[in-house]
């Protein structure tokens, strides 16, 4: 019985991390395939990245609903709404031309993020017995995705195959994993279900809960820019070939591979969560500086692995167990609230990026470096608050 018992958890385990792999495709492959959605939907690319906030959209609505329902329904039932999602998105894209209905399809990309998010982090911290970092490793998994799609979309655009075969593979990935999770059985559960309201909350923790849900924003918003300009800005202001410039985002996802299994080791003996995160906040602004100013490929490519080894490396997660353990008997509602503010990143972000985009590539990265101090003032203010509490 013992064996079985640990079986199910490795076979559970697998699924909720190859869940979250299929999710890096998700992150990056419309920002991989901008060009060619473009000219397939007979649009520019400032409306492909309009159409790209239909992500962020499906997760605002989505979040609310899920943070209210997680303590009802059963983990189990998030996976399936997740994956069922993805595929959906998968599908939509690559075989609807009409703009409301991609614009839909794009939609449950969101929801599928936010079912995602809320059944696999409370059911991560509840397997490791309550050990928050451990959700860190989902990093990994979402960079190694992020990682082999521009790969996969490389190879397609080289050997002049159909775009939409990246899209196919995810949609394969979810099913195999629909079928894994349909055979292992998941036990409820349980949180409390009193909800966090102003009046039951320590006034000395609001600051800090208002600083964590903006960081929410910014930490979610740092990625998805980078992600999803950082090609265009390769092929555009540095005039890289189409190779080197998906090159560059495989960089950041091979550093943000790198970052995640370094922060882990560094979690496992240094405690002090709050000035690691101003630390980690630190790099990107730097990296950036050098992919701004630098001519040399060489120390921009390095610039990239190291935008992605401080930005993508968990520090998004790192900020959500901090809160976790602000509120350690509403996981699922803290989840919920703090990657909420996340989704309204991935609504507004391809908004106002698109219409930076209208002034030339050069001012969306320099946009992106101010939002990248702006967090670092953010987790800087947050780490005094946490010396004062103590």
């Amino acid at each position: 019985m013992i064996k079985s018992k640990n079986y199910s958890k490795v076979r559970l385990l697998i699924s909720l991390y190859l869940n979250y792999f299929v999710h890096g495709f998700g992150l990056v492959i419309l920002s991989q395939n901008m060009g060619i959605l473009g000219e397939k939907w007979n649009v520019s690319l400032k409306m492909v990245s309009f159409l790209m906030s239909g992500i962020g959209l499906g997760r605002l609505v989505s979040y609310p609903v899920m943070g209210r329902i997680a303590t009802i329904i059963n983990k189990k039932t998030f996976l399936y709404i997740g994956m069922i999602s993805y595929s959906i998105f998968a599908v939509g894209v690559i075989s609807v031309n009409n703009f409301i209905g991609i614009y839909l399809c794009i939609f449950f990309a969101g929801i599928a993020n936010s079912a995602l998010d809320a059944g696999t982090y409370p059911m991560l911290v509840e397997m490791s017995t309550g050990e928050g970092e451990k959700t860190i490793i989902i990093k990994i998994f979402m960079s190694l995705g992020e990682f082999f799609l521009p790969l996969i979309v490389t190879f397609l655009v080289t050997n002049k195959l159909w775009f939409g075969w990246s899209f196919v593979i995810m949609v394969a990935l979810l099913m195999l994993n629909i079928i894994n999770v349909a055979s292992i059985r998941i036990p409820r559960i349980q949180e409390n279900k009193v909800e966090i309201t102003v009046q039951n909350v320590e006034k000395k923790k609001i600051i800090s809960t208002v600083l964590l849900l903006i960081y929410g924003y910014t930490s979610m918003a740092m990625m998805i820019w980078f992600t999803q300009w950082i090609t265009i800005f390769a092929k555009q202001f540095l005039r890289l070939t189409e190779e080197m410039s998906h090159m560059l985002l495989s960089l950041y996802s091979l550093g943000s591979i790198m970052g995640v299994v370094v922060l882990y080791c560094v979690l496992q003996r240094y405690k002090h969560i709050h000035s690691l995160l101003v630390l980690i906040n630190m790099i990107p602004i730097g990296a950036l500086a050098v992919i701004l100013c630098s001519e040399n490929i060489l120390v921009i490519a390095i610039a990239c692995l190291l935008f992605g080894g401080s930005a993508a490396s968990g520090v998004m997660q790192l900020g959500l167990v901090i809160f976790m353990k602000i509120y350690p008997k509403h996981r699922s509602l803290v989840t919920s609230a703090f990657y909420f503010f996340g989704s309204i990143a991935s609504f507004t972000i391809p908004i106002i990026t698109g219409i930076l985009f209208e002034n030339g590539i050069l001012s969306v990265f320099i946009g992106l470096l101010l939002l990248g101090v702006i967090g670092l003032c953010l987790v800087s203010v947050l780490a005094m608050k946490s010396k004062e509490m103590g």
